[in-house]
């Protein structure tokens, strides 16, 4: 089996004792790859390793991994998943992509609708975007926080967002209390890459379906997006809820770091397959007696 390639997951983490600046971190760094043949060779190897991995925790069935995916558009979530996850099984693996909330969402508060895609214990859970949505886009748009509906008490401006940030806190807490891992991915795109990629959807006929006005109001906005990432990850990166800065202008280094901080996060929970008692290990041996009789 071709061997894995694994990072120092410090290098990427947003340490919660110190402040974070986004400006000190790079969106590109050296590659981990030679080629691309050795990109997609590492790739299948961590996803060879991850499936076996996933394997474990669905027998182990004591812990669940929750793996958070927040970006600017364009910059990969969506291939990072696909092409990180790929060999593991559909049945140990859910993955929500939380667009514009609904009505009835909206009715509720801003943690409900995705608390209830959270995964059982023995799968992972990927979130494409999430609760984080809330002290990103909202931050930036108000006219979305003012559909909230939301009573005088709960507060305005800085009250709030550290409000919704200690709530925030408190649930990944709550979670991983209960046994849930909690890992969360910011790919860390710079502007003119994103401009890049943005132009190369509108070149490609197949890829226009991709695009979308949307995309280019949000990035006329990008100065206060990355202000609101800033204070988000600052206030949320936690011992037990890490953030990772992911540099993510080349997609395939991207990839192959978030596919060896996932690894590295299931090993750490030592997942082990069910040991047998004597007894039950017995009547295996009975069973095999009972098959190999039936022998033709």
């Amino acid at each position: 089996m071709k061997h894995t390639l694994d990072v120092d997951g410090a290098r990427f983490r947003a340490e919660p004792a110190k402040r974070f600046e986004l400006a000190r971190w790079p969106t590109r760094v050296e590659a981990l790859y030679s080629s691309k043949k050795h990109y997609k060779q590492a790739l299948e190897a961590g996803a060879h390793e991850l499936a076996a991995l996933q394997e474990r925790l669905y027998a182990d069935n004591r812990y669940a991994l929750l793996l958070i995916f927040q970006a600017m558009d364009s910059a990969g979530k969506d291939g990072a998943i696909r092409h990180v996850m790929s060999g593991v099984n559909p049945q140990g693996c859910q993955v929500y992509s939380f667009k514009h909330p609904s009505a009835e969402e909206l009715d509720h508060d801003f943690l409900w609708r995705t608390h209830r895609a959270l995964p059982e214990r023995g799968r992972i859970g990927i979130f494409n975007r999430s609760y984080y949505e809330e002290v990103l886009i909202v931050r930036v748009r108000p006219e979305i926080l003012r559909a909230q509906n939301l009573p005088a008490e709960v507060g305005a401006g800085r009250a709030l967002w550290k409000g919704r940030y200690r709530s925030i806190v408190d649930s990944e807490a709550h979670l991983s209390r209960n046994g849930t891992r909690i890992l969360k991915f910011f790919l860390h795109i710079s502007r003119e890459e994103q401009r890049q990629r943005l132009l190369a959807r509108i070149d490609d006929p197949d890829k226009h379906w991709k695009f979308s006005g949307a995309d280019i109001e949000q990035r006329q906005c990008w100065d206060e997006y990355m202000d609101a990432y800033e204070r988000c990850i600052d206030a949320t990166s936690t011992e037990h809820a890490p953030w990772y800065v992911v540099p993510a202008d080349d997609k395939y280094n991207a990839r192959l770091i978030v596919s060896s901080l996932v690894r590295s996060a299931l090993r750490e929970l030592e997942l082990e397959y069910p040991q047998l008692s004597a007894e039950q290990r017995a009547q295996l041996r009975d069973y095999r007696r009972q098959l190999e009789a039936e022998a033709p």
